[in-house]
């Protein structure tokens, strides 16, 4: 069951659309004054916990598919064999070659700049088994194991999907930052998106909403709101 209150979340969406317009709005009983960005800004979800021990409890971990993709600007790259190489060439997505990843020679500082150039990786499904053996950990430790495509797959589908998920995960610390929707996306999309993933969220603690403390949402360069008290 939501605790979410939808009148709170589209007060704070009308708000977050605005200051990303250029036009002034009240924030903790001030007035601020908005700045149209040159850029699409992303609107985080930013979680607080609570009765949560990250060293005792089980750390958690979920991925969720939103309607519409938060982020489309993501840096996306195929590990593909020749036919999904081929295919990611031709919808102008960037792609590597097991030929490419041999040429990394298992460089631990190589492959740490290969992971953070992209956001998510996605891999032909006769070659994901290799990745281990040819980079090592090193994204699985970046949390970007890259997602299967099976032969077959509409690839440009399975990049929208990769685009389309978010992913909860617990470290060491009682907060997280998640992008859950964009400042060009209509109000209604961005509110079913901030409700969805709040709800999804709460659904992988163990005490459900109790383990929430607070949830602001905030676009790139305004102001947090908070949503959840």
């Amino acid at each position: 069951m939501s605790k979410l209150n939808a009148e709170i979340i589209s007060s704070a969406v009308d708000k977050i659309i605005a200051f990303a317009a250029g036009e002034e709005v009240t924030h903790d009983g001030k007035l601020k004054q908005g700045k149209k960005r040159k850029f699409v800004e992303s609107i985080d979800l930013q979680i607080a916990l609570k009765n949560y021990d990250p060293q005792r409890d089980k750390r958690f971990s979920g991925t969720f598919k939103l309607p519409e993709v938060p982020r489309p600007n993501m840096k996306v790259c195929v590990i593909g064999n020749a036919v999904h190489c081929e295919e990611a060439e031709r919808i102008g997505v960037d792609k590597m070659s097991v030929d490419d990843l041999k040429k990394f020679n298992k460089n631990k500082k190589i492959i740490k700049k290969f992971a953070k150039k992209y956001d998510a990786f996605l891999s032909s499904d006769n070659l994901i088994k290799q990745i281990p053996r040819l980079l090592g950990p090193g994204l699985t430790k970046a949390g970007k194991f890259p997602t299967l495509i099976e032969s077959g797959a509409d690839l440009t589908e399975k990049i929208e999907g990769v685009k389309a998920t978010i992913k909860f995960q617990m470290k060491k610390v009682m907060c997280l930052n998640v992008a859950v929707a964009n400042v060009g996306m209509s109000k209604d999309a961005i509110c079913t998106n901030i409700t969805l993933s709040a709800n999804f969220l709460a659904s992988l603690l163990k005490k459900n909403w109790q383990n929430i403390k607070v949830l602001y949402i905030k676009s790139t360069m305004g102001p947090p709101t908070q949503i959840f008290f």
